[in-house]
């Protein structure tokens, strides 16, 4: 079997090349120029180290209309965006696996810490945590569809990275001790530096939870639902980013404890577990990567999931991915829409 391993030149995809090549696998490097030409050399010497075929797109055009646009556009709609997840949907398990296949392979492998499993009761490829919980990223990987699930192998789902960097230096390899690699990876430093040449920004009013003014702010992408730091705001008390509404151009803040909501609407919901939602559905639910699992009921109201928490959450943010678990296994997730005003 031919597999190409999508490399950035970093330990993980390094690792996961060598992995499967001691496995047998016929391994061929790809990998993709999105925004830092820099990735292309580094992979190059990677994949030449460990003796494997290499081969490098070009991928600019396609990450600037799908990531980079859409990561714009959805700071400048008062959104707080996700861009891993749409690349993991559009580019790296769309674009490129389609010219994985192109190029003769019959998989594609990454050294995302996640696992894939097929259960023949369901008939349907499984997405499941990686071991390594600290480091699991089954979260940015909900988006992906059964023909894609299908077609993936994450090598390092069953390792810790602690072992991963075991394996680097028992191969030798020269990225053993490379550092982590950054998390918005066409974003070096504060992403508000990145967005001021690339969105309208429009000054507009600070307003409390009444309505009343209480300030100017420098443009809706610059604030976040949550944000404390950085208002310019006196007070006299802390006060926190409560609400974006990007329509009329007003930011509301307002002590902490409005920060806390009991439920959500998504939109472009997709399911791994099965095809559609019926009914309610009991599940543990992130409302962004870094936060903590939650007990939650989810249904469908139209085309949007409904996802009500038994316990209130702290800053539920349109833009980000609210994704459900059963366990170990990912039930499935979608984009925050809306946020439930309750208090």
């Amino acid at each position: 079997m031919k597999v190409a391993i999508l490399m950035s030149g970093g330990v993980d995809s390094t690792v996961a090349a060598c992995l499967l090549k001691d496995e047998g696998f016929e391994v061929m490097g790809l990998t993709m120029v999105n925004w830092d030409i820099s990735v292309g050399e580094k992979a190059k010497k990677a994949a030449e180290y460990i003796g494997i075929e290499h081969k490098i797109v070009d991928m600019k055009k396609i990450f600037a209309e799908k990531v980079v646009d859409y990561f714009c556009r959805s700071y400048e709609m008062g959104e707080t965006p996700n861009p891993c997840v749409e690349c993991n949907k559009y580019i790296k398990f769309g674009t490129l696996l389609d010219i994985a296949l192109e190029s003769g392979c019959d998989k594609v492998a990454t050294g995302h810490y996640a696992r894939i499993e097929y259960n023949p009761e369901r008939q349907r490829y499984l997405l499941r945590k990686g071991e390594d919980k600290s480091k699991d990223q089954s979260y940015f990987l909900y988006g992906l569809k059964q023909k894609q699930l299908e077609r993936i192998l994450f090598p390092l789902g069953n390792l810790t990275k602690s072992k991963v960097r075991e394996i680097a230096r028992e191969y030798n390899l020269p990225v053993a001790e490379s550092k982590e690699s950054q998390e918005i990876c066409f974003i070096e430093g504060d992403y508000r530096e990145f967005l001021t040449d690339r969105v309208d920004l429009k000054p507009g009013d600070f307003v409390d939870l009444e309505g009343r003014v209480i300030g100017k702010h420098k443009g809706i992408p610059f604030y976040t639902v949550g944000q404390r730091k950085g208002l310019g705001l006196s007070m006299g008390k802390p006060v926190y980013v409560v609400k974006i509404d990007s329509e009329d151009n007003r930011i509301v803040v307002d002590e902490e404890r409005h920060l806390f909501k009991k439920g959500l609407y998504a939109k472009e919901p997709n399911f791994i577990m099965f095809d559609k939602l019926e009914g309610n559905m009991e599940v543990e639910a992130k409302v962004r990567y870094r936060a903590a699992l939650a007990p939650a009921v989810v249904s469908m109201e139209g085309e949007r999931l409904k996802v009500e928490f038994k316990e209130t959450q702290r800053a539920i943010t349109r833009g980000q991915s609210v994704v459900l678990y059963r366990g170990e296994y990912v039930v499935g997730g979608g984009i925050i829409d809306e946020v439930m005003q309750l208090a």
